[in-house]
């Protein structure tokens, strides 16, 4: 079983947007990766009250270090956090997927 790291846009976004478009992401990534898979949870609901994108970035690279393959959701292309997930990714040779187009 593969474990998954899910890249995806969060700003301006409520909880309930972020959890439904992650099931929509494991989803996917079981069907392409064709198998179950292990979610690594990168969504903090524990966070510090007065925590800064840096915090999140570096706990997210934190995890993204344990993962075999990092599914990036649409969109992840135009925000610097996942912008710098994916290279990290590239970077470290960490399987990379992403929604199929269409």
């Amino acid at each position: 079983m593969k474990r998954l790291f899910i890249s995806q846009p969060m700003r301006d976004k409520t909880d309930e947007q972020i959890l439904a478009e992650r099931e929509s992401a494991i989803k996917e990534a079981k069907e392409m990766i064709g198998e179950d898979v292990e979610v690594i949870d990168s969504f903090f609901k524990e966070a510090p009250h007065d925590a800064k994108p840096l915090w999140y970035l570096a706990k997210s690279l934190e995890l993204l270090a344990t993962a075999d393959v990092a599914y990036f959701c649409t969109g992840w292309e135009l925000y610097r956090g996942c912008k710098i997930e994916h290279t990290c990714a590239v970077e470290y040779c960490i399987d990379r997927i992403e929604p199929k187009k269409g």
